[in-house]
């Protein structure tokens, strides 16, 4: 459990790997897919030991995954922040429905694919007075992962979001044959390199394949590249996993 006096906090470093802090827990997270190849729920993996605070991958080269080894510096990664810093209302373009309202931030799409099934979630927005399709849409909204779809009542513009308990999952594709992105759930802070704090939110997701065009965030590059989290090394204790390699580097 993260200290109350603990920050909790990702820090993106130039061209090199997100530093996290807070003692924030880490696990799989894999995408469960219905008879149709549709995203349907998560299942959660076991926890991966980790120390209190811990460098993950950025570039997608490290034989450490998902901690980083330093390979960034080898293979001259660019990791240059190119994200909008706005907040996600102003990113977004709105559906309106009956009783709630969907709204919709484009470039942060990690291509989880939750708003897909059930006649997607546009087409479900414009029928939320059904309370059957209601609670199929927030539950569809809330499983996409990059918080790019966002449910709100429309009464009173308070946004329904599932809470989520504050930690990190490595997301898994296993329709798509790939792993997918860090995913920030709970509210974890988001420094850029150059000290800017992104909008907090519920859902987030980070870019670990080092091939979004949307940097730090995902923009579901890992999919077409066929990104794999196969580490060569794994820890089986904090120590071991207190003991990786890490560039050299201010924690925040």
């Amino acid at each position: 459990m993260t200290s109350a006096n603990v920050t909790v906090r990702v820090t993106v470093t130039k061209n090199g790997p997100y530093l996290v802090t807070g003692d924030v827990a880490l696990a799989k997270q894999t995408i469960l897919a219905d008879a149709e190849g549709g995203s349907e729920a998560w299942q959660e993996g076991e926890s991966i030991v980790h120390p209190a605070i811990y460098a993950l991958c950025r570039c997608g080269a490290s034989r450490t995954k998902p901690f980083c080894d330093g390979m960034h510096h080898k293979i001259g990664f660019d990791g240059t922040e190119v994200a909008s810093r706005q907040p996600h209302r102003d990113q977004a373009s709105f559906s309106d429905g009956p009783v709630l309202q969907l709204s919709d931030a484009v470039s942060l799409c990690a291509l989880g694919r939750f708003c897909d099934p059930n006649g997607t979630v546009w087409e479900q927005a414009n029928r939320t007075d059904d309370p059957e399709v209601r609670a199929m849409f927030i539950r569809q909204v809330n499983n996409c992962p990059s918080g790019r779809l966002v449910a709100s009542d429309k009464a009173t513009g308070r946004a329904i979001e599932t809470t989520l308990p504050v930690s990190i999952g490595l997301i898994e594709d296993p329709v798509e044959e790939c792993s997918g992105p860090l995913w920030l759930r709970g509210g974890i802070s988001v420094v850029a390199a150059d000290g800017y704090e992104y909008e907090v939110r519920n859902r987030t997701t980070l870019c670990r394949c080092g091939a979004s065009k949307n940097k730090p965030f995902c923009d579901g590059s890992h999919v077409p590249v066929k990104f794999q989290d196969r580490p060569v090394v794994q820890f089986s204790n904090v120590s071991d996993a207190a003991s990786q390699r890490q560039p050299i580097a201010t924690l925040p």
